[in-house]
């Protein structure tokens, strides 16, 4: 078995622990793990490969899974960010007043950019799993 020992890290993060074989489990978890810590160990296949959710994943019954509503947040953060910089372009032309551009097109613009990510919102409250979120972002 290719294990890992994974535990919860005070920030809420799950750590990964990858023995190196040069010592036993037992002095890896004496030696590396905070004490006192919960722990488990797992099969490296159990291990997500997508790091999308990294931030969401939690220990259970020895496999990593994702907290859904922890995914929706970080997918919340993700869609504003591609909105904001979708917005930028359009902000500028609005703020700064930059000759030979258009406002009322550059509103236009934002406009639809706001109904966009308005529909991706909509669809990260609606889902039921991480891969749902996913798409809705793609």
């Amino acid at each position: 078995m290719n294990t890992r020992i994974v535990y919860t890290q005070d920030n809420g993060t799950i750590a990964v622990v990858i023995p190196t074989g040069e010592s036993s489990i037992e002095d890896v978890i004496l030696k590396d793990l905070p004490d006192g810590v919960e722990y488990e160990i797992v099969d490296a296949d159990d291990i997500p490969s997508d790091r999308t959710f990294r931030e969401a994943w939690v220990i259970g019954d020895g496999h990593i899974d994702c907290d859904l509503d922890k995914c929706k947040t970080i997918g919340h953060a993700m869609r504003r960010t591609a909105r904001e910089a979708e917005f930028k372009p359009h902000d500028d032309v609005i703020s700064k007043q930059i000759p030979g551009n258009d406002a009322i097109a550059a509103e236009a613009a934002r406009q639809l950019i706001r109904n966009k990510y308005s529909n991706i919102q909509d669809a990260i409250d609606a889902a039921k799993t991480p891969d749902e979120i996913k798409l809705a972002l793609d």
